[in-house]
């Protein structure tokens, strides 16, 4: 007979109120408990590692819901039922038609769903969240959404694929939605699904990868000297794990980072200091140097992605177990630089920001990015360690001092050459007063 315990008792009404002291049993099946605990234990509790795709936590989505949410394009399982995806469902149909017109010859829609139906279990494992749907629903979205995005990136290459009744291409708003939607960490599909499909509809001498043709796309997205687009990328995962590998393959060497954190002060109080500030030469805006008292931050474009880009990069690093934090290492340090307008007016003025957003936004948006996320190693610890030690020698802080007050301005120049020349002539006409 199965074991159980009684929690129960007489109980003062005074203090159960209804219960008028009537005893209230629970009865506790002790060995049923054990065994369903011990069921719920034995499942498969690892994480598979080929997850890459993640629902971005309620912690970190609750400062920005919209960096998070389509706008017009759901790709993947996740947003396919919102209210505004809706409408641009005939627009990937359309794409898709139009990619197997061109391809008749060769490949067909059937074709297509059979050869991703094989793939399917290993897409779906890609999902860290659940996916409500069954296999049939599940390869018909990957297909439809994989075909589209292909299309979209061909077409983006090479104009004259797209047709006079284009319904992305003739409307601005579409590219814009684009940029927004597709590098959401929620809105993706595994990349393995893209390149299955890309190589079974790949036309007969084109040689150009399905990496370079999304990052083509994607080009601008950071900066208007962007990094050098490479035939490919190893071990991508999806479009946007793509974009952050672009980023970190191309800041040069790998540096490890370092565990701790030490702040600094604003961009604004280090030129005070004596540190000259300049803009860095690399095209990957993470290469940032700290050399014989210059700071050289590579060229930074803000527009209306920008948040959403970096945000979805800071979530995919906190969600992924293999990911290093170099894009959340690069958000913290420009926190720390960028506290007032005043600091946002340095860079852009120094020609290291290019701000299409105007200054209040610019300066609230850099001072939030990365709440709530966790800095597991910081790649800008050891720059910060000497640009403090820099701000602590007494010269650069006299030269910066001196260079501010007095040849700030050209009329100060002006007036500090009269008054040095005036001085020489005084101190002329008094040695020959002596002489004589």
């Amino acid at each position: 007979m199965a074991r159980s315990e009684r929690d129960g008792g007489t109980r003062n009404a005074d203090i159960c109120g209804p219960s008028h002291g009537v005893d209230d049993q629970v009865t506790v099946d002790i060995d049923s408990l054990t065994s369903s605990v011990e069921s719920m234990m034995s499942q498969n509790l690892r994480m598979p590692d080929k997850i890459c795709i993640f629902k971005v936590p309620q912690i970190l989505k609750r400062h920005s819901e919209k960096a998070y949410t389509p706008n017009a394009f759901s790709i993947g399982p996740w947003h396919r039922h919102h209210p505004l995806m809706t409408s641009t469902e005939k627009v990937k149909l359309k794409y898709l038609k139009g990619l197997l017109c061109r391809r008749s010859a060769s490949i067909t829609l059937k074709g297509l769903i059979k050869s991703t139906r094989g793939i399917e279990k290993e897409a779906r494992s890609c999902y860290a969240g659940s996916i409500d749907v069954g296999v049939e629903d599940f390869v018909r979205i990957l297909v439809i959404d994989g075909c589209f995005l292909i299309e979209l990136f061909r077409k983006y290459h090479e104009n004259q694929l797209i047709e006079d009744d284009d319904p992305i291409f003739n409307m601005s708003c579409m590219l814009q939605y684009l940029y927004h939607d597709l590098i959401l960490v929620e809105n993706q599909i595994p990349w393995l699904v893209l390149e299955h499909l890309f190589n079974m509809t790949a036309e007969p001498g084109k040689t150009t990868t399905l990496a370079q043709l999304a990052l083509h796309f994607f080009e601008n997205i950071f900066s208007f000297n962007p990094p050098p687009i490479l035939p490919s990328y190893q071990g991508k995962k999806h479009l946007l794990d793509l974009l952050r590998n672009w980023l970190v393959l191309s800041s040069g060497k790998e540096e490890d980072g370092e565990t701790g954190w030490e702040p600094i002060p604003s961009v604004t109080t280090l030129v005070g200091a004596g540190i000259k500030l300049k803009a860095g030469e690399s095209s990957s805006i993470l290469d940032i140097k700290f050399e014989n008292g210059v700071l050289k931050i590579p060229k930074l474009l803000i527009q209306e992605t920008t948040e959403v880009i970096i945000r979805n990069l800071i979530s995919y690093e906190q969600c992924s177990p293999k990911c290093t934090d170099r894009i959340t290492s690069y958000a913290v340090l420009l926190d720390n630089l960028i506290n007032t307008t005043k600091d946002m007016d340095t860079f852009t003025s120094s020609g290291i920001i290019d701000n299409w957003l105007n200054p209040d936004e610019a300066t609230q948006f850099f001072n939030k990015l990365y709440q709530d996320a966790y800095l597991k190693k910081y790649y800008y610890l050891k720059l910060c360690q000497e640009m403090n030690s820099y701000c602590q020698r007494k010269f650069p802080r006299w030269r910066a001092l001196l260079m501010s007050n007095y040849f700030g301005t050209p009329w100060a120049i002006v007036s500090m050459f009269a008054a040095a020349t005036l001085l020489i002539l005084t101190i002329v006409q008094t040695i020959f007063a002596i002489i004589k």
